[in-house]
This record gives C-alpha cells, structure tokens and sequence, in this order.
C-alpha cells in the first residue's frame, strides 16, 4: 500500500521483448523478402461467385492466436495474426503442426492467404470449426511450393487453422502471416466510417453562462473523488471566457481544458484543485487525472495539485502561486508540469519528486528527494550533491501535446510543431498544425477494435472520448502523422490475450491522453511502436508518446509481459506512468505478473518524465543507441516475495534502470529508484542501476532510497555508490557516472 509513515514514492522499471529467431534456411533464401514469395492461385481454386462477395478486410488481424508448438518465444502463433511482413509463427521441427486464430465469432469465409517463410509446408489443410474442438476440412493442398498463396474456401467457423502434415524443409512450420477474409453483408461491402459529430456523453461541454456550473463540478467529483478504480470518465471542456467564483475540484479520471487556442483565452477567477481529503491528507494516491489549456487566477492567490504520477498539469497560466502539497502537507509523491507559466512561486513542500519542461515560474521554494527541471525560466540551479535539484538549460527536443480547441465554432485539434533546445512555453507563437474534427473518427464507448482500425484504414484519426474501451484485436496505427488522442483518461483494455496497440515504423505518431489497461489473458506488449527491425530515420519528425498510462491489476487481475516497447528510432517519450499495481484488487506476485515496464529497441529514443514502478523484472530496459532519459522515478515490486525470486545471473534483484551491455552511448538526468520490499525486508537488491562503463555512457545526479528500512541497496549503479542504511529514508547519490 502507499500510506506508509514515512510517505511512498512511486517506482519505475522496463520492458522486455524477444527478437524472432533466423532459421538458417532463412539466410540462405539470399535476402528474399515475403513480398517475394511466389503467388499460387489455380484456376480451380478460385470461384467467381465467391471472390465477388468476399471482404478485402483481414478478419483475423490482430486476434488470438495458438498453435500446437512454437520454436522460441520470439516466434509466437500471434506473430501469424499480427500485420508485420518481419515477425512469423514457426513451429517445432517436427509433422504435424498447426496454426490456428480465434475470429470471436462464427464468420463466413470465402478465402485464406498464406505467406510463408523458407520453411513451407508441402501438404496441408484449411480447417474450420465452431468451437475450437471439432474440425471441418475447407481446403486440402498437396505440392504446395511456399512463397505468397491465396485460397478460396467456403464454409463458417469461429476458429480458423492451418493443418501442416509435410514439411518441406527439415525445419519445421513457418508463416509470416495468415489473413483471413469473409463473407461482406451485401454487395456493397462495409460502409465507410464517418468522421467527425458530437463528443458522447461524458464530455460536459461549457461556458460561462451555463446555469449551475459549480454544481456540475460538484456532482462529478462527489462521483469520482474516491474512485480509484471505477470505470466513470469524465472531460470538462470550458469555451472561452471568464469564469468567477469557480472552484472545479478534480477526481479520479477527470481532466479539465481550456477550449481556446491559448491558455489565457479561458479565464478561472477561482481554483481548479486537487487536494487528498478522501485519503486522510495523504496525496501519494492521487492518480489518473489532468488540467490544461486555461488560465487560473486562484482566489486566496495559491492554486492546489497536490497529485502523484498520471496527472499532467499542461499549458496552464497560474496568476499566482502553485502549492503541490495537501491541505496539511502530508505524503505526496509526484509529478509533471510542462508547456506552464506560473506567475508565483512553486512550492513542493512534501512531494518527493517531480519533472517540469519548458515553463516558466516565479520561483520555487524547496524539494524532498527529485526535482528535475529542464528548459524551465526561473528554475533553480542544479544542487543535487547537497540537495535535490538538476537543472538542464533547455529541453534538447520537445513538441507539446495535441488538443482540442474552438475556432469560432467548429471543434479542431492543434498539432504543436517539434522544437529544439527549447526554453519556456511555446504559446502564444502557436507553431504547428490545426485539423478539422471531420478528419477524425470520434470514438465513443461500445466501438468495436474492428471499426476503429478500419477508420485508421480510411486515413482518420482518433479522438477516444471518456469511456473503457474493451479490445478484441489489436488497434494498428500504420499512417504516418496520425493522431490519437484521448480524453477524460480513455481507457483501452485489451481482452483474450491480444496487444491493445501497434504503431508502424512511420513518421510523426502522436499517442497522447489515454490509459492501457491490461486484461485478464496476458498480453505480450500492450503497447508497440515500431516492428522489431525498424530502422527508417524519424529524427525530423518522430513519433511521440504523451500521457500514455499502462496499469497492470488495480481494477482486478491484468497480466502482459511487456506494457511499452519502442523499436522505431527518434521516438520521443514524453511523460508517462507504466504501473503494475502495488494495492487494489488482483494484485499479487504471479496474480497480476508484469515483467518489463518499458524495452527501448530503437536508436535517439528521448525520454522527458519516465515514471515507472514495481515490475516483476527490469522496469527499463535500454538496448538502443543513444538514448536519453531526463527524469526518472521507480519503486521496485513491494511484494518480491524473497531475494531468490529476483536473482538473475549472480545478482539479487533486477535493476531499476538498465542499459544493455552492448550499447556504446547513453546519458540520462535526475534518476532515482526506491525500494519497499513489504513482502521480505530482509532483501540486499544490489544496486538500483545497472549500465556498462565506458566512455559514451554517462549518469548525472542518481539516487537509491530504502523506504523506512523495507529492504536495502548495496549501491547506486554497478557496484558504486553507498549502501542505503537503517529506517531514516535518507538517499544514497552519485552526482555523476562515471
């Protein structure tokens, strides 16, 4: 749990994905792609009546798949299902062996294609069954040659297969992929899917004349004050204007914005407050909710966030000062503020630690452990051997957040433009791009994972209003420059063992203000940006990853072995919070398992505001070159049931933050990790970081905490730094590594 007597900082920790494994009879096919392969379609495979009546959809994109072997975990029965020409299902050397998807559903089927890698079958069938028990054979193939083939089929089924009874080769079975089409309801096919329309009926859209408006504030939070893991969703939209007397008090799962095209065209004369009464005063819990775009003037001249990780506090002007504690200054573990003005000063008071980007503010009154500021005016100077504070002049890249705003009438979104070693906020210069609604698919509760992806399809949007969306495949995101955005912590919640999300290796992604929950069935990665092997150059225009949450369990059992990884180069990460829960229900060791919060793959991969806690491996794994991190908080797993459990390779406990032995550059900024083994404080974890030592690897300002004496670190990084001690809460630092 997070009340503790001596106040629990949040914890962060990596992400683990295998690279497919290279048959040998791959590298001998001399380079051939899939696209390649050789087509097989006869003549007497192909009806006419079919073909004319069959989807050009892939029904089984993205489902759940198994198989009756698999070689290595790098190449798993999804790999067939998932849309990647570069990951493939192969099998164990040995006749039979079969592949087989889950529709969700009874489908008619008209026609299978089949792309398979140098391992082919000669023989094989297409089968179809109800249930997944009984089989009925669609199509039996003999002399088959490998490559690209397509079949006509015709029959039903929930379950697709494909039988292999001979291979070709002595290896075993393996595809690339395996699309599945079925019958359209009429000759027409699925309509399109329209951009554009109204917001739901969780967005509360205002102004300043709407009757009762304190009283709308009110009832929502009376709703979501205390309901860490309800599933109400809400977003207050404010029109431009002057609201007096206002106090708008912020829950679970509620974020207010600004609807104007700068901050200061929407006015609160009063407060938008977070405060932690509903927790005994202690703020550690305050999670998933946000305000941005609008202007505070508070009215006893100091505005109240006293929040903890998941809840951004973005393009706000604060005419006055800032207090990030709770009435009586208890516990508090946060947080973020970027793209902000805060006239006054800041005052932290008990937050343990917390990230601010390209801002300016009045002054800033103290720290506890982490205060981390970069591009910020005002900020003060880094002090970190005697005190908490790193400071870095200006934020090497940074684009802000996209938004909804109005103009004049009609809702847009404004794509903020890239900026580099930026300093201060970007408004009101406003550089990037205003879009139309209509260029966006507005999602609303009970859409389906299939109409989502064929808008994606359509070249649209996606603007997810505040709901819990239930996924039944994979959403994939292959268009460059596409927006999804969030409101009201939409939340995507991936079911039967599905990833939630898949983003291309293209340019310009931006994935902004929602939360992934995990399901029930693990998930491999609930969240992918990039195939494995990317390696297009995005520095121009990269992908950004922006108040994206992950939880693992709170809300009941959620299990997935990865939450983020990052194979696309230049993406930059900027603020998010992957948390397997430490309290909630479905919480426990093997209950809700999470091995690795985020795995970065990809080379110039920019982390600003990485939060990451208690994952049962490494919370960060970094195996890309060049990477950055500015700012990083981590709790280790509070319920490690004994150091035996986390030993690996001679060493007690996985690190927090670890670089991979093979890469050459790395740097990062203002890193701390704690530890709070509640299960076993008995545990020595030997260090909080982990990175090899060599020139291009650089550390600045680190720090290792035992929190009151659960557990202990040897040391800092590698075997550097001393040892945490006793039941005092006090850090152990390296101001700089090497």
């Amino acid at each position: 749990m997070r009340l503790r007597s001596l106040g629990v900082a949040l914890a962060a920790v990596a992400a683990l994905v295998a690279l497919p494994a290279i048959h040998p009879s791959v590298a001998a096919a001399a380079g051939t792609s899939p696209s390649q392969g050789r087509t097989a379609t006869p003549a007497s495979d192909r009806s006419a009546g079919v073909a004319a009546a069959c989807g050009t959809g892939n029904a089984a994109l993205g489902r759940p798949a198994s198989a009756s072997s698999t070689e290595s975990a790098g190449t798993p029965a999804s790999a067939a299902f998932d849309g990647d020409p570069g990951t493939r299902w192969s099998s164990a050397f040995s006749d039979p062996q079969w592949v087989q998807v889950d529709l969700g559903s009874v489908q008619n089927l008209c026609r299978v294609d089949l792309t398979w890698e140098t391992a082919y079958a000669k023989e094989f069938q297409i089968q179809a069954s109800a249930d997944g028990q009984s089989w009925t054979t669609l199509k039996s193939v003999t002399g088959a040659t490998g490559g690209t083939a397509s079949y006509d089929v015709s029959g039903s089924g929930r379950y697709l297969r494909v039988h292999g009874t001979s291979r070709a080769t002595d290896y075993g079975y393996s595809l690339w992929e395996v699309a599945v089409h079925t019958e359209s309801s009429d000759d027409g096919g699925t309509p399109p899917v329209q951009g554009g329309g109204d917001l739901g009926p969780n967005v509360i859209v205002v102004d300043p004349s709407t009757p009762g408006l304190q009283q709308k504030f009110d009832q929502v939070f009376a709703q979501q004050e205390s309901n860490q893991f309800g599933t109400g969703r809400y977003q207050f939209l404010l029109k431009p204007g002057t609201y007096n007397g206002i106090n708008a008090q912020i829950g679970f799962y509620t974020s207010i914005s600004g609807l104007g095209l700068n901050p200061d065209d929407t006015q609160i004369n009063g407060d938008v407050t977070v405060d932690a009464g509903w927790f005994n005063g202690n703020a550690t819990q305050n999670f998933w909710r946000s305000a941005e775009n609008l202007a505070i003037r508070p009215s006893n001249g100091d505005d109240r966030w006293a929040v903890a990780q998941a809840a951004p506090f973005r393009r706000i002007h604060v005419q006055g000062g800032l207090n990030l504690a709770p009435n009586g200054y208890g516990w508090a573990s946060g947080g973020y503020i970027a793209d902000s003005k805060i006239d006054g000063t800041v005052g932290p008071y008990s937050q343990q630690q917390w990230y601010t980007r390209d801002s300016s503010v009045g002054g800033w009154t103290n720290g506890v452990w982490n205060m981390t500021f970069t591009g910020v005016q005002g900020a003060p100077a880094t002090d970190f051997a005697t005190g908490s504070y790193t400071t870095l002049d200006t934020t090497p890249v940074s684009r802000e957040k996209p938004f909804l705003y109005l103009d004049g009438s009609t809702y847009k979104v404004f794509v903020p433009a890239k900026r580099t070693n930026a300093r201060g906020v970007s408004w009101p210069a406003n550089a990037g791009t205003s879009l139309p609604l209509d260029q966006f698919y507005v999602v609303k509760p009970g859409a389906t994972a299939a109409t989502i992806n064929q808008a994606l399809s359509q070249g649209l949007n996606l603007l997810f209003t505040p709901g819990v969306y239930h996924l039944d495949r994979t959403i994939d995101v292959t268009r460059a420059d596409t927006v999804v955005l969030g409101l009201g912590l939409a939340t995507l919640v991936p079911d039967n063992g599905v990833d939630a999300m898949h983003v291309a290796d293209v340019d310009g992604v931006r994935l902004a203000g929602f939360l992934i929950d995990a399901g029930t069935v693990n998930s491999d990665t609930l969240l992918r940006v990039g195939q494995p092997g990317s390696s297009a150059d995005h520095a121009a225009d990269p992908t950004t990853v922006q108040d994206v949450f992950v939880r693992i369990g709170g809300a009941g059992p959620g299990l997935a072995t990865n939450s983020i990884v990052v194979n696309s180069n230049n993406v930059v990460i900027d603020h998010t919070w992957l948390w397997r829960a430490d309290h909630g229900s479905g919480v426990g060791w093997n209950t809700n398992r999470a091995d690795y919060g985020l795995w970065v793959n990809g080379n110039d991969v920019l982390a600003t505001g990485l939060f990451v806690e208690h994952y049962n491996k490494y919370d960060v794994y970094w195996n890309g070159e060049r990477g950055r991190t500015i700012f990083f908080q981590n709790e280790k797993a509070y319920d490690v049931p004994n150091a035996a459990a986390i030993t690996h390779d001679g060493i007690v406990g996985y690190a927090a933050y670890k670089v991979a032995d093979s890469v050459g550059t790395h740097e990062a900024w203002g890193l701390g990790s704690y530890c709070n083994f509640t299960a076993d404080p008995t545990i020595v974890q030997a260090h909080g970081f982990q990175v090899p030592v060599r020139p291009g690897i650089a550390l600045h300002d680190i720090l290792v905490i035992s929190l009151g004496g659960q557990g202990q670190y040897a040391h800092v990084v590698n075997d550097t730094g001393a040892p945490t001690s006793g039941t005092a809460t006090v850090p152990s630092k390296v101001v700089q590594f090497p």
